[in-house]
Parts: structure tokens; C-alpha cells; sequence
């Protein structure tokens, strides 16, 4: 992640100078989130549950990457948005603590930590993890009986053909495919490798899904909503090789003293949020072409989330 210096510099290019101090200042919750899909969904999610309960809210939705919406809340040029539990291993510098891999235990940790340190609450987490996963395609799993990634390096050990998809990070990480290697016991050579530029998912993922160049498995995300549309089916990590991404919103602890009608609002939806439903409801943004605010608002209705 970048510095915090260099995040807060970036942060005041894209704020005009009255906004920055919205946050400390002014009555309303400023409401921001990330510029990827989940990002996008989930903060509008929050920011239209908020406006229902009758609560005044400032959209500043679509703010940029993890680094400047880190620097905008230490900062108070924003009061909420939804982070993931597994970047508390980078911004407290914990990356080899073992909690960060057990979903309850990592987000009580950084509950605690960004308490003690910033005053920032981390509200009920979604059931969900986004962290990063191998994916394969629903015709390999159903051949040859994978559903977890045990059954992935069984497979590979047994000589069963398996040519992966993946960015450079994803391939050369100690987080990422050495992970997996090393906590189930398995090695994919070069030759089992094509590595693609960037980190783009929907790219490893489309190679897939169209088997070029006899690739069968990709690189992904565990709420990438491109994972159904495209039959790929998500290996499950079940000795937690990799940290827990759970998406959570993240409050001012100032602010949620003078608005605690959050904490319980968004307790109840983020609740619901599933991997399914979140696979789901990403696809309908990064698959069918829905808006955002569209799809995050439909779904609030058909929970009845909305009064």
C-alpha cells in the first residue's frame, strides 16, 4: 500500500478543498467507497439504507483505491465506508499473524486494533470472503470431483492436467499461489502457468472460461461476480491458506455516536450479504451491465430493507 503521506496528497487532488473537512464538521455522514464493482455496490447499499432511516447523507461514492479511502477516514474527509477485514494484516503491518486467516478472529482483531489506534469501529461483517481463490472450470470440477482446493492438489499430484491463469503477483506473492502450494502440498510448473499481464480477474478468468490456450483454471476473486456467468466454480480454501477478505463498513466513531441508528441498519444487511448474493449481485453490475445504485437498490426493496 502506499504511504499514507502520498495517499493524503491524492486525496486532496480529487476533494475540492470544501469537502475536506465535511466529515469532522458538517451534520452529514460522508459516505464513500472504493472505485471496483463490490465497491461501488455496497456504498450505495449503505448510502441509500442510511437516506431511508431518514439520516443525512453526502455521497462521495467511488472515491479510489484502498490507499486514498484509508487516508480519507484517518483523516475525517469522510465518516463510512465498506472496507475488508483482511487489509487490517497491511495497515497495522501484521501481514504473518494467523488470525487474519480465521474469518471471526481476523475481524475481531482489527475491530480492536483500528479501536484502540484510529476510533474507527468495524460494524458486522458480511458472511463473505473476497480473498483470493482458484477457480475451475464446471465441467473439469464435475469430471474429476473438485470442490476444494484438497481435491485440487489431489488431482495435480494424481498427473491430472490443470493450466492456470494468473498475474505475475498472483504467481511470484508468498500470499498467493505459493500459499496454496504450501498449505496443500502441491507445485504448478512453468508449464502449467500462463501468466497475464496485470491483475485484472476478469481476463484469467475469461482465458478460462474459453479455454485458450488449453487454459482450464484462473486466478480470482471469491465474490467476482464473472465466476457463475462464466461456469467457473471457486475452489474452497479449507485450511485457510489465504487471509479472509470479509467486506464490513467502517465507521468514525464520532459520528457513530451521534448517528448509533447505523450500526443496527447495517448489521442487518450486511448479515444477508452472502458469497452467493454477492456473486450475484456483482454479476448483474459487471455481467449484465446494471448500474450500481440500480442493482443495490433493488435489492434493498426485495429485502424490505427500505421504509
Amino acid at each position: 500500500m502506499r504511504s499514507l503521506a502520498a495517499a493524503l496528497a491524492l486525496l486532496a487532488a480529487l476533494l475540492p478543498p470544501a469537502a475536506m473537512p465535511a466529515g469532522s464538521a458538517g451534520a452529514a455522514i460522508v459516505v464513500s467507497s472504493k472505485i471496483d464493482t463490490e465497491g461501488a455496490l455496497l456504498g450505495n447499499m449503505i448510502l441509500e439504507l442510511l437516506a431511508a432511516r431518514g439520516l443525512p447523507v453526502d455521497n462521495r461514492l467511488a472515491l479510489g483505491p484502498t490507499a486514498i479511502l484509508r487516508a480519507a477516514i484517518l483523516s475525517k474527509a469522510i465518516d463510512l465506508y465498506p472496507e475488508y477485514t483482511g487489509n487490517g494484516a497491511f495497515f497495522f503491518h501484521r501481514e504473518n499473524d494467523p488470525a487474519w486467516r480465521d474469518w471471526r478472529r481476523g475481524y475481531e482483531l482489527v475491530k480492536k486494533l483500528d479501536w484502540e489506534k484510529n476510533r474507527l469501529v468495524w460494524l458486522t461483517p458480511a458472511p463473505a470472503d473476497n480473498s483470493w481463490v482458484i477457480a475451475v472450470r464446471r465441467d473439469v470440477a464435475r469430471r474429476h470431483h473438485l470442490k476444494t482446493m484438497e481435491d485440487f492438489a489431489r488431482y495435480i499430484n494424481g498427473g491430472g492436467y490443470i493450466k492456470l491463469a494468473a498475474s505475475a503477483e498472483f504467481v511470484e506473492s508468498p500470499a498467493a499461489l505459493p500459499a496454496f502450494e504450501k498449505t496443500y502440498g502441491f507445485h504448478l510448473s512453468d508449464r502449467q502457468l500462463v501468466t497475464l499481464a496485470g491483475g485484472n480477474t476478469a481476463a484469467t478468468e475469461r482465458a478460462a472460461a474459453e479455454g485458450m490456450a488449453g487454459v482450464n483454471a484462473a486466478m480470482a476473486y471469491g465474490t467476482d461476480g464473472a465466476l457463475a456467468a462464466l461456469g467457473l466454480l471457486a475452489l474452497a480454501d479449507d485450511k485457510g491458506a489465504e487471509i479472509v477478505y470479509a467486506p464490513a463498513p467502517v465507521v468514525r466513531a464520532a459520528v457513530l455516536a451521534r448517528y448509533p441508528a447505523i450500526a443496527p441498519a447495517l448489521a442487518r444487511l450486511f448479515a444477508t450479504l452472502t458469497l452467493g448474493r454477492l456473486q450475484r449481485l456483482n454479476a448483474e453490475i459487471a455481467v449484465a451491465g446494471k448500474s450500481a445504485a440500480a442493482v443495490a437498490a433493488a435489492y434493498l426493496r426485495a429485502g424490505h430493507f427500505l421504509r
